[in-house]
């Protein structure tokens, strides 16, 4: 890790994943439309995911998996999802349909589930049968008819996780001939309606490219932590949170916001410690030497720059944090105290794990029961509601020019 003074931010502080320049994803995309399952194939084997037979997981492959994940494993992921789905139906709860009647006309909203959703589970350097709950999950709350899971190399705990929250379909396609598959259909994956879940550059910028034809939740890349500490911060903890960011990728990043340098070395000689022993030190070493800790004078100063950096996941661990909550605007989840570790949101708190990165939380919240809804407005307006609107559409009609407008009001009057 770097560490700088506030008065010399490096340019990395606000290093952004630059998607456009990812050519060969819009190659692989056109080819999983023409080609269907055979791209897919073709692509899964040029990068590494195997040979594949077939690209749904079976029933019985479903019932081996289970065969080989221990009890405790599957009874973890089972409260993962208990406290999940407890969060996403309570917010769910929190908006309703709308009926209302404004100037005698009557008016409102339906709040509609999406038909099909797409989760993608990445699963090229570690499985993640976390994010089959953080995705699948919210998306069955909301009452999706139909949730198909995309995972590559995906191992039984995945699909055990993927069958456990309750998807419907399990791929075992990844990268971005899953996405295209999603978003396209092929003969054997369906076509969705939007397409969820966190993944690489490669994977976000196919994300991207594929928006317009389905929706998606956001650009969610590479993995990104920022933590603002004080003396009063754990520096153990604060190293060990880094690092969790850090083994994900190695275009992961760690930021460190400190109010002394002391404090910042300490933390690094902490991370570099359990590096010596850290099974994925191979990917986390390569991403801790290219994350950054600044050293600032005051809080209001480092509020300012996490504020302009947005991070992904923001922890806050300075005295009084909870009285400081207001301050912080831009982040994708926000963890407070120095016992609100990040990986407790990443696994099992209830909160969502699949959250936006580069600057994306700048103007969206993490993945969310909400983000598997559509709120449909409605109007209902009678004879003497009609009388009422005529004269004023007619009159903005005729200012905009467009006289057929102005006619279907007029004949209304």
């Amino acid at each position: 890790m770097k560490i700088y003074s506030y008065k010399e931010v490096p340019e990395e502080f606000f290093h952004n994943i630059e998607f456009e320049t990812i050519t060969s994803v819009n190659e692989i995309i056109e080819d999983v439309k023409k080609s269907g399952d055979g791209a897919v194939v073709k692509y899964s084997r040029k990068f590494g995911d195997g040979m594949l037979d077939s690209l749904e997981v079976t029933k019985d492959e479903i019932k081996n998996a289970y065969k080989n994940v221990d009890k405790n494993t599957i009874d973890a992921i089972k409260i993962a999802i208990k406290n999940v789905k407890e969060f996403a139906q309570k917010q769910l709860a929190s908006i309703r349909n709308l009926d209302t009647e404004i100037d005698g006309i009557n008016l409102g909203h339906r709040i509609i589930p999406v038909e099909k959703a797409g989760c993608y589970i990445p699963g090229g350097n570690y499985p993640l049968p976390s994010t089959a709950v953080m995705t699948i999950v919210p998306a069955k709350v909301a009452g999706v008819k139909t949730v198909v899971a995309c995972s590559p190399k995906i191992q039984d705990v995945t699909i055990v996780a993927c069958d456990l929250a309750g998807a419907d379909k399990i791929y075992k396609a990844g990268g971005v001939q899953a996405i295209a598959a999603m978003a396209y259909g092929t003969e054997t994956i369906e076509k969705v309606d939007k397409i969820v879940g966190p993944g690489n550059k490669f994977v976000t910028a196919a994300k991207k490219q594929v928006y317009g034809e389905c929706g998606i939740d956001f650009l969610a890349g590479p993995s990104e932590v920022l933590v603002i500490a004080d003396e009063t911060a754990n520096p153990q903890f604060v190293a060990a949170d880094l690092l969790a960011q850090c083994e994900h990728d190695v275009d992961a990043r760690s930021y460190l916001l400190c109010f002394s340098e002391s404090f910042a070395k300490e933390v690094d000689r902490h991370a570099k410690e359990m590096l010596k022993t850290l099974k994925t030190a191979d990917i986390a070493s390569d991403s801790y030497g290219k994350s950054i800790a600044l050293v600032v004078d005051n809080l209001e100063l480092a509020v300012e720059l996490s504020e302009k950096r947005a991070p992904e996941h923001l922890e806050i661990c300075f005295k009084n944090a909870q009285n400081s909550i207001d301050k912080f605007r831009n982040y994708g989840s926000l963890f407070v105290g120095n016992y609100s570790a990040e990986v407790f949101g990443d696994y099992c708190a209830g909160t969502n794990h699949t959250l936006p990165t580069n600057m994306v939380s700048r103007y969206s919240g993490g993945l969310s029961v909400f983000d598997f809804v559509k709120i449909q407005t409605y109007q209902c307006v009678d004879k003497t509601g009609a009388k009422k609107l005529a004269k004023t559409a007619s009159i903005i009609a005729e200012q905009e020019g467009l006289f057929a407008h102005k006619k279907a009001a007029d004949i209304r009057k």
